[in-house]
């Protein structure tokens, strides 16, 4: 089992222990230590890191077991190092602070679904590198979200549709209306920090940068301790350190923008005029246009002043033109008015946050998956019960579970290799299975009907595409 080592600037993380691939050995283990550095390898007696995920100015994340857990789950591990050399008086403080954000966000992971939930906190202090010395980290574990940051998604499927981005807005306007109402500002939202599970559903990740804003009320500044990323920032966090609800609600437009155009946010901005130069890059519709734009005024009294007040724009009525650049207007509206019989909702609709978008090439390879998977199954079940009937409705029926959980994504990527290899290898290995027909025939009749698979589904994409444009 590969184990890594948590210290930061470890030369050599990667630790290998042959006795802990077994479950056993791996639970009972009182403790192992890095082979090159000491430091202690299972974290708090139970966390077990196995891969580092990313590193930062304020810590690392790591993936690791919990093996206290029946099924040792998977959960994700952040490390805090305060910077500097610290007293002993620092060092306390900073371990309160620290306890008190643990609690601010186990509250919001325990109360909010689209938030990861905190597992556990804790210190540890280990011996430095450096002769009497000592390190001390503080570490989280969280809920561990299987699935694909934003960003990522950017850099395989390219630009965000229209819809998408207005699913992506709503979703995280409710997490973020949620959080400012319980006096936290999350300080870092980008493309990176919003994850899509397996199943669709987005969660806004990366709290560890939020600090609960006490003995102020939302409207007041709270004093922001230098985190954020750059280019996602907006003007008062960066030069003046802080941060209001409205600068939450700058970020997400910022992310909102770049994923829209697939353009880094310092080449949307534009110095001289001090204005977001993103509307050409896209065709959106004019009313989304200007809510993103009011959430990207300079100064915060211009903005949106709550999460809630941009999804009452997204959902209100459409109004007369205003004038955007006023601070006390609501941007201008130019959706569609509804039309009878349709829903009195103008909001642009937007794709369902279950139903993940896929490419072409996922489309084409699942359909290829789907028609060679389907002719083994069919020549294997035939071989058994000798009956076509029987064969093409059992078929059918395993055929349509395979599609339905290829388009739910419990089965993707590598799946489609490995499961039909495994089926042609039980036919291979068992002549019985391959219906008299040999292993030759077995091959062509799932080559022959992958290609058919295909072609039917760049057939239907097609004609979708051409109703879709006409209609």
């Amino acid at each position: 089992m590969e184990v890594y080592c948590t210290r930061p600037y470890c030369p050599r993380p990667k630790n290998y222990f042959v006795d802990l691939d077994d479950t056993t050995t791996l639970r009972t283990m009182q403790q192992k230590y890095c082979t090159t550095c000491g430091m202690p390898l299972m974290l708090d007696g139970r966390y077990v890191t196995t891969k580092l995920l990313g590193r930062g100015g304020f810590g690392a994340a790591f993936l690791a077991r919990d093996r206290r857990i029946p099924g040792m789950r998977q959960c994700v591990v952040k490390q805090f190092q305060p910077a500097g050399n610290l007293s002993p008086t620092q060092l306390q403080q900073a371990q309160l602070m620290f306890e008190r954000e643990a609690e601010v966000l186990a509250q919001l992971g325990n109360d909010h679904e689209q938030i990861p939930d905190l597992f556990a906190f804790f210190p540890v202090i280990v011996n430095s590198l450096q002769a009497g010395q000592q390190d001390q980290f503080f570490y989280l574990a969280q809920e561990y979200i299987d699935g694909q940051n934003l960003e990522e998604e950017l850099i395989q499927n390219g630009k965000f549709s229209e819809q998408q981005v207005l699913e992506v807005l709503q979703e995280i306007l409710k997490v973020l209306n949620f959080v400012h109402n319980r006096g936290i500002i999350h300080r870092d939202i980008k493309p990176s920090n919003i994850m899509r599970r397996r199943d669709g559903k987005l969660f806004l990740l990366d709290f560890g940068a939020v600090k609960q804003v006490t003995n102020a009320a939302l409207g007041s500044a709270a004093s922001s301790t230098g985190i954020y990323s750059m280019g996602f920032a907006p003007p008062e966090q960066m030069a003046r350190g802080q941060v209001f609800p409205s600068t939450d609600l700058y970020s997400l437009a910022v992310t909102l923008v770049t994923l829209l155009t697939n353009q880094e946010a310092i080449e949307l901005f534009d110095a001289y005029s001090n204005q977001w130069k993103w509307r050409s890059q896209v065709t959106v519709n004019p009313r989304l246009a200007d809510i993103l734009d009011k959430m990207l005024l300079p100064a915060p009294n211009q903005r949106f002043q709550s999460a809630q007040e941009v999804l009452d724009a997204l959902n209100s009525q459409p109004q007369a033109p205003t004038q955007l650049n006023s601070p006390s207007v609501t941007p201008s509206v130019t959706l569609p008015q509804p039309q009878p019989g349709k829903s009195s909702n103008p909001v642009v609709p937007q794709r369902s946050s279950t139903q993940p978008a896929f490419s072409t090439l996922e489309l084409l390879g699942g359909a290829a998956f789907s028609g060679f998977e389907g002719a083994l199954i069919a020549i294997a079940l035939f071989s058994l019960v000798k009956s076509p009937i029987a064969t093409f409705i059992v078929a059918s029926v395993i055929l349509g579970i395979l599609i339905f959980v290829q388009t739910r994504r419990w089965i993707e990527k590598f799946d489609l290799l490995i499961i039909p290899a495994i089926t042609f290898a039980i036919i291979f290995f068992i002549p019985f299975l391959q219906g008299g027909i040999g292993i030759q025939a077995v091959v062509v009749l799932a080559v022959a009907a992958g290609l058919v698979t295909i072609s039917l589904t760049a057939v239907f994409r097609l004609i979708y595409k051409l109703l879709s444009i006409f209609l």
